[in-house]
């Protein structure tokens, strides 16, 4: 009898960049770390693409992340001799460029690489008035690098997990209608994707942890198998944890619903299923993936304008009186100039104490922001204002720092193309142009109906406390939406937290998101609440709208927040809890042969 043929071997891909600006050293720590196949760089975030625009715009031949150079240089030797392959985003606006840069680093340093690009992400000519204006592709064009034999990939824009992807079609030959085993890697991505965030960086519970094991935490990697499940782990003696709560979090981060959509595959988030495996070790099975959409998000970038902002310090007693003092002779002085700025802010920042031991902690801060199309009505007219106000003004007079002339902002909108009309393509390091073709088909992206919930906590004692207790939670921003992923540990704070944290509840524990849209989602196999809170950014990141401006600590207020919580929950979130519970028997996922119908 033939025996049946081994499964191919677990392919490691390990991350060693989560934005531009990220750890200069954890190139060189992944590749010296321990054994990998392929290290991965995402590089792009929406406001690098505003950033990497205006350096074009200096020089057309820059536009991509030139920190990767540098990094390269000292690590390039390192991959040719571990036979690692490298895959990166940092091409950012001209990934023909850098590939070329790339070529010349290779040859100056008399090692044998061969550098891929892929291209066809930039749909700048066709959006007139942007700055930079770039589809979202998917991991097909990294594939075929791979396999033409590239030891270097460099992309523009792709999804982030397009960076897993594209490796993992390539080393299993998944064709594109491999729907769950691409959905499978592109959660692994997605885990990876930001760095140390799963190995516990930006953790809610790191308290849980010792300081010294945070101190410097490794970077992420993924064990992708045939199958589509992996496992994420770090480098054997890295610090940091990988465990089922950091990887939630990192799930959670930056989604939505179940149907998380992108160019290669629409993978279901409420089929994931967790397992603590061993120490730092955690594996990811179970999901499902259907056709993705048939259009390509396109994130596009201009600039807004200009903005400035002048923070005055009030310290001491009537700190609403000298708020509001300063606030009329400001308006009444740019009134009087013919300069009153299209957009004015004022936010007061109650940071003061009573009878306060240092004058810092007695001081309150106002913080007024400007933003209008021309420069001058937020530079010298709002600069002048505020410097004569130095001697007439609330008793205390001072700013944080002198008003500026005002700067250039940004504003990221996304829009959606037809997928047939971006022309993804990848250049072999024969220089040989291989056009990528779309997935063959698609399905309109619709909401899934709620899971049911599940039963409620039978009636107890209450203590008046904190969510983050027994609740973690992480945030972050898309585009002028912020999302908050909160997820529990335990059935039990699961059936309370269900029922408790609604839409409503929301509203209340956050204010300022009580005139916003927000919409919940329900993730069972994780135990977890995702909200979407529309329009709480603005116009994005880069144009600075809230004084959290990617929402990056609105997990951490909610967790603040206190509410009626049952004393047995509080006193279960005293005792270690189960790191690894196995959700697949209580929650079976439903994925019928055929996507089902969905709603257009």
């Amino acid at each position: 009898m033939t025996p049946a043929p081994a499964a191919p071997r677990p392919l490691r891909i390990g991350n060693a960049s989560g934005f531009y600006g990220d750890r200069f050293d954890a190139l060189r720590e992944m590749l010296t770390g321990g054994p990998l196949d392929v290290v991965t760089g995402d590089y792009l975030a929406e406001l690098t693409m505003l950033i990497l625009g205006r350096d074009r715009l200096r020089n057309p031949a820059g536009g991509y992340a030139r920190t990767f150079l540098r990094q390269l240089e000292e690590s390039l030797g390192l991959a040719h001799e571990r036979g690692v392959r490298i895959v990166t985003n940092a091409g950012g606006l001209n990934p023909a460029g850098l590939a070329d840069a790339i070529r010349e680093l290779a040859d100056r340093l008399g090692i044998p690489a061969r550098v891929a690009h892929v291209e066809g992400d930039d749909l700048t000519a066709s959006h007139p008035g942007t700055l930079a204006a770039h589809a979202y592709l998917g991991g097909q064009g990294i594939a075929a690098c791979l396999r033409a034999g590239a030891d270097v990939v460099v992309t523009g824009r792709v999804t982030d997990a397009a960076l897993v992807t594209g490796p993992a079609a390539a080393h299993f030959g998944w064709s594109p209608d491999d729907h769950d085993r691409l959905a499978g890697a592109v959660v692994a991505g997605h885990v990876l994707e930001c760095g140390a965030q799963a190995t516990g960086g930006n953790y809610a519970f790191f308290t849980e942890h010792p300081p010294a094991l945070l101190r410097h935490p490794g970077f992420p990697l993924a064990e992708i198998h045939e199958d589509g499940s992996s496992v994420i782990t770090k480098h054997d003696g890295t610090g940091g944890v990988v465990d089922v709560g950091t990887v939630t979090a990192q799930i959670l981060y930056e989604t939505a619903g179940a149907r998380y959509a992108g160019p290669d595959v629409t993978a279901r988030l409420d089929t994931v299923r967790l397992t603590q495996e061993g120490p730092d070790r955690v594996r990811i099975e179970g999901v499902r993936g259907e056709a993705p959409p048939s259009s390509l998000k396109v994130g596009l970038n201009r600039l807004g304008g200009f903005r400035n902002e002048v923070v005055f310090v009030l310290t001491g007693l009537d700190i609403e009186a000298k708020a509001a003092l300063v606030r009329d002779q400001m308006e009444a002085a740019l009134d009087a100039a013919g300069s009153v700025p299209a957009e004015v802010r004022w936010d007061l920042a109650r940071t003061d104490h009573p009878d306060a031991p240092t004058e810092e902690t007695a001081s309150a801060l106002l913080r007024l922001v400007v933003r209008d199309p021309g420069q001058e009505p937020v530079g010298r007219a709002l600069s002048g204002a505020a410097i004569e106000l130095a001697l007439a003004s609330y008793p205390g007079f001072h700013v944080v720092a002198p008003p500026g002339k005002g700067a250039p902002y940004g504003v990221f909108e996304a829009a959606h193309v037809d997928r047939a009309a971006v022309a993804h393509a990848a250049v072999l390091p024969d220089g040989t142009r291989v056009p990528v073709p779309p997935a063959r088909d698609a399905l309109a992206l619709a909401d899934l109906p709620e899971p049911p919930l599940p039963e409620p906590l039978p009636p107890g004692p209450v203590r008046r406390a904190p969510l983050g207790l027994i609740a973690g939670a992480r945030s972050g921003d898309k585009g002028g939406s912020a999302n908050v992923g909160v997820w529990v540990r335990t059935d039990e704070a699961w059936r309370w937290l269900a029922h408790t944290l609604t839409v409503d509840r929301f509203r209340e524990l956050l204010p300022e998101t009580a005139d916003l849209a927000v919409v919940r989602h329900l993730l069972p196999n994780l135990r977890a609440l995702n909200f979407v809170v529309e329009g709480l950014l603005g116009e994005g990141v880069a144009a600075q709208h809230r004084f959290d401006p990617q929402a990056k600590g609105l997990g951490e207020w909610l967790r603040a927040r206190h509410l009626d919580i049952p004393e047995a929950l509080l006193v279960t979130a005293d005792r270690a809890p189960d790191p690894s519970p196995d959700r697949a028997s209580d929650h079976p996922s439903d994925h019928p042969s055929d996507p089902p119908e969905a709603r257009p």
